[in-house]
């Protein structure tokens, strides 16, 4: 099994190879209508594992909201700020980041799954500790419980899942309503996205 301790070094040494590759066709765009349904022009949205930006940053940002990025891979934020050199890009890993503010939505696309179970559970509680009060929560998880391989730029990295009612559970423990879950959307490459709100 991959080593989840060597992401960031994967991302690190895959940043360019990554984005040349990321796919730019929005597949995801549905989810994304969906998380900013109910958010005000302006909220302030963090996009935790912002990678380079791009397509989820760059979505947001062109819906007019106002957007922190935060990534664990230094070459990954360095392509973002290239892109937007006024951006608000951050340096931090979702295992202990402690920005002492406030969002009124925070999503994780295609990172959240790179952490351990165990981490799974402390980065939710995290995540509830940086949302406003009816804040929405947004992540693409595993369709269940359980460890996979995928690859980045040719190199191995680790992801892991939860089951949907482990989700449930946590996600209720931390002050979260699951709003929503689809295992391997058809219609998003097979991703299965997970929505709460803070109630």
């Amino acid at each position: 099994m991959t080593d989840p301790d060597d992401i960031r070094g994967v991302y690190d040494r895959q940043a360019a190879v990554y984005d040349a590759q990321r796919s730019r066709a929005l597949f995801e765009a549905r989810w994304l209508a969906r998380f900013a349904v109910g958010l005000a022009p302006g909220a302030r949205v963090l996009d935790l594992g912002c990678g380079t930006g791009e397509p989820i940053a760059r979505w947001f940002k062109a819906e007019g909201f106002d957007v922190t990025g935060v990534d664990f891979s230094q070459p990954m934020l360095d392509i973002a700020r290239s892109r937007w050199p006024d951006g608000d890009w951050r340096q931090g890993d979702m295992r202990d980041f402690d920005l002492g503010e406030r969002f009124d939505g925070v999503i994780a696309w295609n990172s959240f799954f790179h952490l351990t179970e165990s981490d799974h559970r402390d980065c939710i509680a995290r995540m509830a500790q940086h949302l406003e009060d009816n804040g929405v929560l947004m992540l693409t998880v595993g369709p269940d419980a359980g460890e996979v391989q995928g690859t980045v730029g040719g190199e191995p990295v680790f992801h892991a899942s939860l089951s949907p009612a482990d989700y449930a559970t946590c996600l209720e423990a931390n002050g979260l309503r699951l709003t929503g879950f689809l295992a391997e959307d058809p219609e998003t490459n097979r991703h299965s996205v997970l929505m709460a709100r803070k109630t």
